[in-house]
């Protein structure tokens, strides 16, 4: 108690306080006489007959909740059995404000506290949170129920906090740093939770290198729910997944199915970290973790399947998506402040995970892996079992690169859209010219047909125009910005540029995923300046999931008459 008071306010939501009792350290109990429910703000007020004076104290309350059927906060989740027969588990989605719901508390990410759990659950039905079991006894009171103890937790957030009531069968291993890894199934199938633990465990080493922060609880749990809102949810230590999102049948499930789950095992994994380790100060913030976790993923993924070749999936799948979103006239800047919590599943959207996926991984580029782990490490080594803004992170990351990160990244996360680039160069391509709308700071990526997979130049685009000098480029040679399709912008080339194009595409010697980006960059052109719409649907329909590289090249022959009208931002060679 900061402030002498005779009430107390918390977050309740359809929960019926019995009793509660305030006692000060070394001074007899004084119990709460009203109750006051503010249910539209899922508040309660407990009153008290006299003053509760500066100092700490031992807050009790008795209450009654609800096992609801509203897939959030304590609920029910409905299976079958191998026999047919209809059953319930008990479990918990918590976040964003729904901790409330399963016990009164202060539910809000910034108010952190250790959490010391103990569950009375029928003996035959496996029990789970956050932490290890310390301890199984009977029930004095029922022979058919047992008590279980877990450990405590670490410093966290409510929104993080997890229990689960159920059958389930397990698979078991230990990650090579000693963390014992289970992944929970329903019952019967617990060969479908084997691809997942192989995934984790491999993972949380991965994390482990990159950040140099160790995974700090002994175990790690991830399980299986039949009736589950989300794809999942980071519960530290008890990470819970629908089960499309965590299981695999080893006979019947296809590759895209296992790279699902190997990317959601590295999303909600990435979280015990960057999430819960550091939690965001505020659900301002709530793009960053998930923005964050989306791009983290794929890296995770690329590095324990190489074969996936999973960056281009990322382009397909993330980064087109969140720019077809971001160019409408309805989309929303990155970061979004939020006021009262009920905004907060407003920005659960693509804009928040691939935008910010997408951004972050142009970050990640711009800064270089070395530095960016650095400044990771710096961040979660500073702020560990804490809150921080996204302000934060951009210090840390500006610190280990020397680089204008926080000047840079403002310009990406606080307004909505992306700049659209227009590039022209000389006949002998050793100079160019860039000009583009002056309100981002763009990092641009120039490669050429000497080396396609290495960029011959880095440059920040800070002005609205820029010449730049390449060095050493010969007349045959083709130039091209965005390597990797890794900078959020659109490029519009000169007919000349675009025409010198065309042979990196028909050999293939232009990577797939700038391809990819190329053929996007021109369809959403020509959509703008031409009623091409028919056209556009006709293409994509062959297309399909490959890119056939003579369609791309019509695509780019019949573009050339038409470059030219868009001059949102210019780039020129010479």
């Amino acid at each position: 108690v900061r402030q002498a008071t005779n009430q107390i306010v918390m977050n309740c939501a359809d929960i019926d306080i019995i009793t509660a009792s305030y006692a000060p350290e070394g001074d007899e109990e004084i119990h709460a006489t009203g109750f006051n429910y503010q249910n539209e703000d899922e508040k309660v007020t407990l009153s008290f007959p006299s003053t509760l004076q500066t100092g700490t104290g031992t807050l009790k309350i008795d209450f009654v909740g609800e096992l609801n059927d509203k897939m959030k906060g304590f609920y029910r989740s409905k299976y079958t059995t191998p026999s047919g027969e209809v059953r319930y588990a008990a479990v918990t989605q918590f976040e964003a404000t729904d901790a409330r719901r399963a016990f009164p508390c202060w539910d809000e990410p910034a108010i952190k506290a250790t959490f010391d759990i103990s569950l009375v659950v029928p003996k035959d039905r496996v029990a789970l949170s956050n932490m290890n079991v310390i301890d199984r006894k009977p029930y004095p009171d029922d022979e058919n129920l047992v008590e279980v103890k877990f450990a405590r937790t670490p410093v966290m957030s409510t929104y993080l906090v997890a229990f689960v009531v159920g059958e389930y069968d397990f698979v078991e291993t230990r990650s090579k740093d000693g963390v014992c890894v289970r992944v929970y199934t329903p019952v019967g199938k617990a060969e479908q939770g084997k691809f997942a633990l192989e995934v984790a465990a491999k993972t949380l080493p991965f994390y482990k290198d990159y950040f140099n922060v160790p995974y700090p609880l002994p175990k790690i749990d991830l399980i299986a729910i039949a009736d589950f809102a989300a794809g999942a949810m980071e519960n530290w230590g008890l990470v819970t997944y629908r089960e499309t999102a965590l299981l695999i049948d080893p006979k019947n499930s296809c590759s895209s199915s296992r790279q699902w789950v190997a990317l959601v095992v590295g999303h909600e994994l990435a979280h015990q970290w960057f999430g819960n380790l550091v939690t965001m100060e505020w659900w301002t913030h709530l793009w960053l973790n998930e923005g964050f976790a989306s791009w983290i993923e794929y890296l995770c993924v690329d590095h324990c399947f190489p074969e996936y070749d999973i960056w281009t999936q990322f382009v397909s799948a993330d980064y087109t998506r969140a720019q077809e979103l971001d160019a409408l006239d309805n989309s929303h800047p990155i970061e979004v402040s939020v006021g009262h919590p009920s905004e907060v599943d407003e920005i659960f959207d693509a804009i928040s995970y691939s935008k910010g996926a997408s951004v972050i991984r142009m970050l990640h580029d711009y800064i270089g892996d070395k530095d960016f782990k650095k400044g990771m490490n710096m961040y979660l080594t500073k702020f560990q079992q804490k809150n921080a803004a996204t302000e934060d992170l951009w210090e840390s990351l500006e610190n280990a690169s020397g680089k204008p990160i926080a000047a840079v990244m403002n310009t990406w996360t606080k307004q909505m859209g992306f700049p659209l680039i227009y590039v022209e160069a000389e006949q002998d391509k050793v100079n160019f010219q860039v000009f583009y709308c002056p309100q981002w700071m763009v990092p641009i990526t120039i490669s050429t047909s000497e080396d396609p997979n290495q960029a011959k130049l880095k440059i920040l685009m800070d002005k609205p125009e820029m010449n730049v000098v390449l060095k050493n480029v010969k007349s045959d040679q083709w130039v091209k910005l965005n390597l990797g399709t890794v900078g959020f912008y659109r490029t519009q080339y000169s007919s000349a540029m675009l025409e010198s194009l065309l042979p990196g595409i028909r050999d293939l010697s232009l990577p797939p995923v700038d391809r990819l980006g190329l053929q996007n960059d021109l369809f959403s052109l020509l959509h703008k300046q031409a009623d091409m719409q028919e056209e556009k649907n006709r293409i994509e329909r062959v297309l399909g999931a490959t890119l056939l590289p003579e369609l791309i090249q019509k695509v780019l022959t019949f573009a050339l008459s038409l470059t030219g009208s868009c001059s949102h931002s210019r780039i020129k060679f010479y």
